[in-house]
């Protein structure tokens, strides 16, 4: 059996620190939606930050990306798929960016401070503008929505190619174990 090659150490760190966190404020903006309060101030509090080192993250994962590319898809894997795998990675990179960003502007239209902590407060990215801040909002939810769904079908390709094809997709990004060969 030849050894799989697997996405860098780097970028598998990356993709399941990135996963929790992404998973994490999806429920985090739900949470948000239903709650009203001091639970409320809570969670926007956590939620601000993360979004910032979420968009930090995806720029690193990007530079590490570019440098070290991923590992092959399989000889056999037919096209269809082979440009859906490219594709919801297109998206799934794409909407890590536009989240954050779209986010972040959104509240700078509220006239709407970012806190990071304590003191720590990123400036305004667009100028104050009610309309512009509704319109961002929707956005943001219309972009959580489609977030959510994108890594519900990246779950569902992740299952299909670990537990039914066996072709080393799913090794390649979640096998930590000694044998398998890291690329670069």
């Amino acid at each position: 059996m030849t050894p799989v090659v697997r996405f860098s150490a780097l970028a598998r760190v990356l993709h399941w620190l990135m996963a929790a966190m992404i998973l994490g404020m999806l429920f985090v903006g739900v949470f948000m939606a239903a709650t009203e309060g001091p639970a409320y101030a809570t969670l926007v509090a956590l939620h601000r930050p993360m979004g910032i080192a979420i968009l930090l993250l995806a720029g690193v994962r990007l530079a590490n990306r570019l440098l070290v590319p991923p590992p092959p898809l399989p000889a056999g894997m037919p096209l269809v798929q082979k440009i859906a795998a490219i594709g919801s990675h297109i998206i799934l990179y794409a909407l890590m960016f536009a989240m954050p960003l779209v986010g972040w502007g959104m509240l700078s239209a509220g006239a709407y401070p970012v806190v990071l902590w304590g003191p720590v407060r990123l400036p305004p990215i667009l100028p104050h503008d009610p309309v512009l801040f509704a319109a961002l909002r929707h956005l943001h939810s219309w972009l959580a929505f489609t977030l959510f769904g994108v890594i519900v079908v990246h779950l569902g390709a992740a299952l299909l190619h670990g537990l039914i094809l066996r072709d080393g997709v799913f090794p390649a990004m979640a096998s930590w174990r000694r044998g398998r060969r890291d690329i670069a």
